[in-house]
C-alpha cells in the first residue's frame, strides 16, 4: 500500500470525474512517474499517488490551485512536485526539472469546481461576480472582449466556441448594452435576446459564457498544443489519458488520437493503394467512455464528461505541427 493516502482533511471541495476509469487507464505502476496536467483540487494527482507514482508532477496555470495544493504537496514527502505552468508547456518544464520522459498523462480539460463555484472568478452566472474567466489572472478578461470587441467578432466567438446559433443577434444585444462589466448583467442580456422561459432545463446563457471562457483562456489551442506535447514527453508504453466536457474538446482529442493511432483515412479499394503515412505514435485507443448514471447522480457535473485514452508506441514523437504560444 502507498504511504499516501487521501484523508478527510485534505478531501478535495469537489469530486473528480471518471476517477476509477482514468485510474484503470493509467494502469499505474510502483516507481512510475506521471504528469496530472490539470490539478485543480488534486484529485486525480492524490489517487496517483496511492496508487503508488513515485513522481507526480502536477500542472495549473491558476496560482490559486497551486496555492491551494501546498499541502499536498507537503504531505506526500516529496513525491508531488506542483508546476505553475500550462499543461502546453510540460516537455519544457519537466526538462528544467531534470526529467525527459514520463509513464502517464492526464488531462481534465476546462474549468474546474473551484472556479466555477467562486462567483469573483466571473466563470459562471449562478451568482453575481466580476466578468473576468481568466484561469491564470493575467491577460484579457471577459470583460475585455465583451466591450471591445466587434459585433462581428463577438458573433463568431460565439459561435465558434459556444456553438451558438443565434450568435450574431447574442453579438448585437450586447454591443446594444455596453458597458457590461458584471456575470449576472450579461446573463440577463442574452436571456433577453433569446428568449428564456424558467421551465428550460438549460439556460441560454450557458453557450455564451462557455464561449468566452474558452476564447479568454485560449482553450482548444491549449489542448491541442497540450496532446502534442504529451505524444513528446510520453514513453514506450507510457499512458495518456484526457477527459473532456463538450463536443468541441472531445472532437480535438478524438481527432488527434485517431491521426496518431493510423486509423485517419483507410482510402478506396477502387483506387490504388496509399502511400504509407508516418509510423503511428499511439496504440490501444479506447472506445469513449463516459459516466455511469450512479456518478451522474451523484455529481451532475459529470454528465457531459468523455473519456479518451491510448498508449504510446515506440515510434518517435511526430514534429510539432502547432507554433507555441509560449515559447
Amino acid at each position: 500500500m502507498s504511504p499516501f493516502t487521501i484523508s478527510n482533511d485534505n478531501a478535495a471541495p469537489h469530486v473528480p470525474v471518471l476517477l476509477d476509469e482514468v485510474m484503470a487507464s493509467l494502469a499505474i505502476a510502483p516507481g512510475e512517474t506521471h504528469v496530472d496536467g490539470t490539478f485543480g483540487a488534486g484529485g486525480y494527482s492524490k489517487a496517483m499517488l496511492e496508487s503508488g507514482a513515485a513522481r507526480v508532477f502536477a500542472f495549473d496555470r491558476d496560482p490559486l490551485a497551486i496555492a491551494g495544493g501546498e499541502r499536498i504537496a507537503a504531505a506526500s514527502g516529496g513525491r508531488l512536485a506542483l508546476v505553475p505552468e500550462r499543461f502546453s508547456r510540460m516537455r519544457q518544464a519537466l526538462a528544467d526539472r531534470g526529467v525527459d520522459s514520463v509513464d502517464g498523462v492526464t488531462l481534465d480539460i476546462g474549468v474546474s469546481s473551484m472556479q466555477l463555484d467562486q462567483a469573483e472568478r466571473g466563470f459562471s452566472f449562478q451568482s453575481d461576480g466580476p466578468l473576468d474567466m481568466r484561469m491564470g489572472r493575467d491577460g484579457r478578461s471577459a470583460a475585455d472582449i465583451v466591450n471591445e470587441a466587434d459585433e462581428g467578432e463577438l458573433a463568431d466567438i460565439l459561435y465558434h466556441y459556444g456553438e451558438e446559433k443565434q450568435s450574431r443577434r447574442v453579438a448585437r444585444a450586447i454591443v446594444a448594452a455596453r458597458p457590461i462589466t458584471r456575470t449576472g448583467a450579461l446573463a440577463d442580456v442574452v436571456r433577453r435576446a433569446l428568449g428564456h422561459h424558467p421551465g428550460i432545463k438549460k439556460d441560454p446563457a450557458t453557450r455564451t459564457f462557455q464561449a468566452l471562457r474558452i476564447a479568454v483562456n485560449e482553450e482548444l489551442a491549449e489542448l491541442e498544443e497540450g496532446l502534442e506535447a504529451a505524444e513528446q514527453v510520453l514513453k514506450p508504453g507510457g499512458r495518456l489519458a484526457v477527459v473532456t466536457f463538450h463536443s468541441l474538446e472531445d472532437r480535438i482529442v478524438k481527432r488527434f488520437l485517431k491521426e496518431r493511432s493510423g486509423a485517419a483515412g483507410g482510402g478506396s479499394r477502387h483506387l490504388p493503394e496509399a502511400k504509407a503515412g508516418p509510423a503511428p505514435t499511439f496504440e490501444a485507443v479506447t472506445k469513449a467512455i463516459r459516466p455511469s448514471d450512479e456518478e451522474v447522480n451523484r455529481n451532475p457535473r459529470a454528465r457531459s464528461a468523455t473519456l479518451r485514452a491510448a498508449r504510446r508506441t515506440e515510434s518517435s514523437a511526430r514534429a510539432t505541427t502547432i507554433k507555441g504560444r509560449h515559447a
